[in-house]
Parts: structure tokens; C-alpha cells; sequence
């Protein structure tokens, strides 16, 4: 049996690390490959992760860069293919919604291998985010769709999945949060940056509806600065919102009087650290919400739509739509409001989802075993598997 699983970007290494390492240990007797296609590179983006999540290095590094969105996935499908056609696995699997999780999906479909998505069935509704659109076409050519909450399941059945391909697994982000987290609180990132620990305010947005538009980034700028003449404001801040930042000349207004700090990105450990002990964390990351509900930090997503609707039923977040100030009012009721969610955590854990204890990996596992050691491999998934090795090895562009 060999698998591979394709990764690109910083929010799939925390959902691969957990499965690519159980399964490695459970069953080595399958050949496991990690391929990074190296969506992102930058070493607080990539590498870092590696090294905290205890991940060995990638078996293939495609090191693809940065791009158009439409030219990186073609970028990625192109070196994708010539290691699928090479190595022909027996199970392609796919993290998430980002460009390497789509372009990874294309090329084993057009190769007839099969493909699982972990984390499928997430939807905000919303077709003009391109991780929605990710999202609805890797679901469609998938055979095994793993996911994470009930919401999701009910997504994929309402699309017309049929159920046998659908398993509920829970998280497996969680699972290296849950693994991870005494490591993280180890660093004393709060104190090392003279933080008071449920007084400050975790920031991070990236999202295109937020940063690339001036007026927008502006309006968020005011915000965050209103913010800060209350409350500490912490920002790690993504190299691309940097980017737009000073482009729009609002980088020399990232500051009030040192309470609102622009910080480089931070390793995975680090940002743990900072959101564990955070007052309220305001973000537009889907990955994000989840984190933070399970750590218990109140949550304010600057965002109409979440496909995260778990975070919301559990009330762990609230959706300020595209309003930079309604979102601080949100952060400013969450941070004034004894509640559960910013109180003593200790004493009051915050609620957990449904599968979401740091054994999602293990279910993954249990399914596959299930599957291809049991021999109870679904009629999809044999047929594509059956195609896949009398597909031929020959470019197509040479047969006309």
C-alpha cells in the first residue's frame, strides 16, 4: 500500500502531521510519503512547522513559489503529475482548501488514483472565496471524505455524496493542538512580550476581502488603532497583509503609543502560546476559530460567513461581517463580559466538539485499515484504483 499525502501551505501541516506520523508507526509495512509542493516557503510559514509539529522533511519538495492563483495550481498539477505517474500510489490524500489541496485533486482524478479529502464538507456558501470553490471541487472527485464536524456531513449528503464515502473522524488540527499545546505554553510567549494574560488581543487576517481592498485595509487599520488605546493588540501579521500595508501607505499607522504590535509570523508553537493566553483573538482564518474555541478564547471572525458554523452553535465565535468597528465591539463586549470563554479557563473548560480530543488521526487510520487491509474497499474506490494501474505511463500530449 503507499500513500501519498500532498501539503502546501501553513494550515495543512497541522491537519498531515498527526496522520502522516500514526501512520508510519501503525502500519510500516505501508510505504507513507509527505510531498510539500511549497505553496508557502518562507521558513515562518513552512519549514518552522516541520521542526515544532516533529515532522520529518518532506519526501518530495516540489518548491513551486508564489503565483496567481490560477498559475500556481497549474504550476503544482504539472509537478504533481510526474511524480504520480512515477510512483503511482495507491491513495492520494488532501488537506483543506488550499491551491496545492485542489491541484492535488485534479491530477489524481485524471490519473484514475484515489483520493481522500480531510476536512471535506466545510462550506460558508460564499463561491466568491476561492477556498470555497476549492473546497465544492475537491469534494466532488474525492472517494473518502473525512470530516470534521456534523454540519459537514450534512453538507456532503445534501451534494449528493453517497454515505459510504462520507466518515466522521473529528479533527485532526485539534490532534496536534491537544499533542502540542504543553510545549507551547512552555515558551511563555505572553511574559517574554510583557503581555498580561487575559488582557490582550490576538489579531491575524489575511483574507483578500480584507487586505487587498485600501478602503477596507484602511477601515480595519482605524479600527485596530481605536482598539488599542484600550487594550494591548497583538498582530502577527502575514508577509503578504505587510505587503499590502505599505503599499496603501498605512504601515507608519500600525502603532498606538506601543499597543498595537505588528509582530514577523510566528512558528506554530509561538502562535499556540500567544492565543492560549489571549483575551479575544479577531481573525478571518477559518483554522483559527476552531483553535481558538478548543483553547477557549473568545472568538471575532471580520468575515459575513464561516464554514466553521460549529464555532458559532457553540458560542465560541461571532461574525462581524465586513465591519472593522462592529468587530471591535465585539472584542471590546468579549474582553468586558465574564463569561466562561474569558474567564477562568482552568476551572471552566470550554466546550469540545464532537470528535475533536486528539484521536481524529486514529480514526483516519482505523477507516484505511478498515478498507485496505480488511478488504473492504468500496466499488469506487476499486474502480479508480483498477484504472489507475492499467492507466498508461506515456504523456497524453504525445497520442493525439
Amino acid at each position: 500500500m503507499h500513500i501519498d499525502l500532498v501539503v502546501g501551505a501553513r494550515p495543512n501541516f497541522m491537519k498531515a502531521a498527526p496522520l502522516a506520523e500514526l501512520l508510519r508507526e501503525r502500519r510500516p509495512d505501508w510505504l507513507t510519503r509527505v510531498i510539500h509542493t511549497g505553496q508557502h516557503y518562507d521558513e515562518k510559514l513552512s519549514q518552522v512547522f516541520f521542526r515544532q509539529l516533529g515532522m520529518r522533511q518532506p519526501d518530495v519538495n516540489l518548491e513551486v513559489g508564489s503565483a496567481s492563483h490560477t498559475y500556481q495550481t497549474a504550476t503544482i498539477m504539472l509537478a504533481l503529475e510526474g511524480q504520480f505517474r512515477a510512483s503511482r500510489p495507491d491513495l492520494v490524500m488532501v488537506f483543506g482548501d488550499v491551491n496545492s489541496t485542489l491541484a492535488a485533486a485534479l491530477v489524481a482524478v485524471q490519473l484514475h488514483i484515489p483520493l481522500a479529502h480531510v476536512e471535506a464538507g466545510l462550506r460558508s456558501f460564499d463561491r466568491g472565496l476561492p477556498e470555497e470553490v476549492n473546497r465544492v471541487l475537491t469534494d466532488t472527485v474525492s472517494e473518502l471524505l473525512f470530516v470534521t464536524e456534523r454540519a459537514a456531513e450534512l453538507n456532503l449528503r445534501n451534494e449528493g455524496i453517497p454515505s459510504e464515502r462520507i466518515h466522521f473522524v473529528g479533527n485532526t488540527m485539534i490532534d496536534s493542538l491537544v499533542k502540542h499545546r504543553p510545549a507551547a505554553r512552555a515558551l511563555h510567549v505572553t511574559e517574554a512580550l510583557g503581555l498580561r494574560p487575559r488582557e490582550y488581543v490576538v489579531v491575524t487576517l489575511h483574507k483578500p476581502i480584507n487586505v487587498d481592498e485600501e478602503d477596507q485595509l484602511r477601515s480595519i487599520v482605524y479600527a485596530l488603532q481605536s482598539l488599542a488605546d484600550h487594550t494591548d493588540v497583538v498582530f502577527p501579521a502575514h508577509p503578504r497583509t505587510v505587503q499590502r500595508l505599505k503599499v496603501f501607505g498605512l504601515w507608519d499607522d500600525m502603532d498606538r503609543h506601543g499597543r498595537l504590535r505588528v509582530l514577523n509570523p510566528l512558528g506554530y508553537l509561538e502562535f499556540m502560546g500567544l492565543l492560549d493566553s489571549a483575551g479575544v483573538v479577531l481573525t478571518d482564518s477559518g483554522g483559527v476559530q476552531e483553535e481558538a474555541l478548543v483553547l477557549g478564547v473568545p472568538c471575532v471572525t471580520l468575515r459575513k460567513t464561516t464554514e466553521r458554523p460549529v464555532t458559532l452553535q457553540m458560542g465560541a465565535n461571532r461574525l462581524a461581517g465586513d465591519d472593522p468597528h462592529l468587530a471591535v465591539r465585539y472584542v471590546r463586549e468579549a474582553l468586558s463580559s465574564p463569561s466562561c470563554m474569558n474567564g477562568d479557563r482552568a476551572h471552566c473548560p470550554p466546550p469540545v466538539p464532537e470528535g475533536w480530543d486528539g484521536h481524529a488521526a486514529d480514526r483516519i487510520v482505523d477507516v484505511l485499515e478498515g478498507l485496505f487491509v480488511n478488504h473492504l474497499v468500496p466499488e469506487n474506490v476499486a474502480s479508480a484504483r483498477g484504472a489507475s494501474a492499467s492507466a498508461p505511463s506515456v504523456d497524453p500530449a504525445t497520442t493525439g
